[in-house]
């Protein structure tokens, strides 16, 4: 006779299994340099075509340019490499020398593989990583624009990122951030941490240490008026598009004005609505 316990356990195994999420399937990675991580269902997408720019169009960045090639190379190489910040002023191409430098490492014959994961989708990271860590490639996991609110508690699933918990992070997995914020939080959060817990320090410690984990920070800062310009004159001969050069000057400086604003994004703008009313197709 079947003794009722093992039929509550059994019953409770089973709900357990059917609880449990089904096996992740690993798309074919030849078919793709490009990846976007998506949930319910999670899966990866494969990416026909990366919206980005030629690295060589990004003025202003020199310094963090450099550090950022050598270090995604040496990971693409199979070398020790470090994950990146890249924080700083909006617009300024954070994000766009992500993906450039990407294009540059596939230039170069390393068939480095990119995934794009959402900040809202950090909480399935462990699962991505064990996806991606039986992977003979190489993977630049990358989240742009991370930041996190005083309520919000997806920082902790950043860590597993980072570190990679006890198991630590996976030798095949680099990670790279934008953020706007050294820190990923809010300044007046980090205040009001310290001035309210009873031990402020260790209040704010734990959130603050994220950028810690991070090897590089790379600072990214509002562009002077020469190198607005000077990325604009870049565009006009990457294109083919010859403009007087007062006139260019002129126009662009109009329309720095009217923005209220200096950076790359409001150079690309511009020269998007110059090439526009000159008949020019741009991508």
């Amino acid at each position: 006779m079947t003794d009722p316990s093992d039929l509550d356990l059994a019953r409770i195994a089973g709900a357990l299994e059917r609880m449990a999420p089904a096996p992740l399937d690993a798309p074919d990675f030849e078919t793709s340099d490009a990846f976007v991580w998506q949930t319910g269902p999670e899966r990866l997408t494969p990416v026909a075509r990366v919206s980005r720019v030629d690295l060589g169009l990004l003025l202003g960045v020199d310094r963090a340019r450099d550090i950022l090639l050598a270090n995604t190379l040496q990971f693409a190489q199979g070398h020790g490499a470090n994950n990146a910040l890249l924080w700083g002023a909006r617009g300024m191409g954070k994000s766009s020398l992500v993906k450039a430098i990407h294009a540059g490492i596939l230039a170069e014959g390393h068939p480095l593989k990119i995934v794009e994961l959402q900040r809202e989708d950090l909480p399935t990271v462990s699962r991505l990583m064990q996806l991606l860590a039986a992977s003979s490639h190489r993977f630049l996991l990358f989240c742009d624009d991370l930041s996190f609110s005083s309520d919000d508690q997806h920082y902790k699933s950043l860590k597993a990122v980072l570190d990679g918990g006890i198991s630590g992070r996976p030798d095949n997995v680099l990670f790279y951030a934008t953020s706007n914020r050294r820190h990923l939080m809010p300044r007046d959060m980090i205040e009001n941490e310290r001035g309210s817990a009873i031990n402020p320090s260790e209040a704010v410690e734990e959130k603050v240490s994220l950028s810690d984990r991070f090897g590089l920070w790379l600072g990214f800062h509002p562009c002077t008026q020469d190198d607005y310009l000077a990325m604009i004159d870049g565009y006009c001969a990457h294109y083919g598009l010859s403009i007087p050069s007062d006139v260019l000057r002129a126009e662009a400086i109009e329309w720095q004005a009217t923005r209220g604003a200096r950076s790359g994004r409001v150079a690309w703008q511009f020269f998007t609505d110059l090439a526009g009313r000159h008949g020019l197709p741009v991508s």
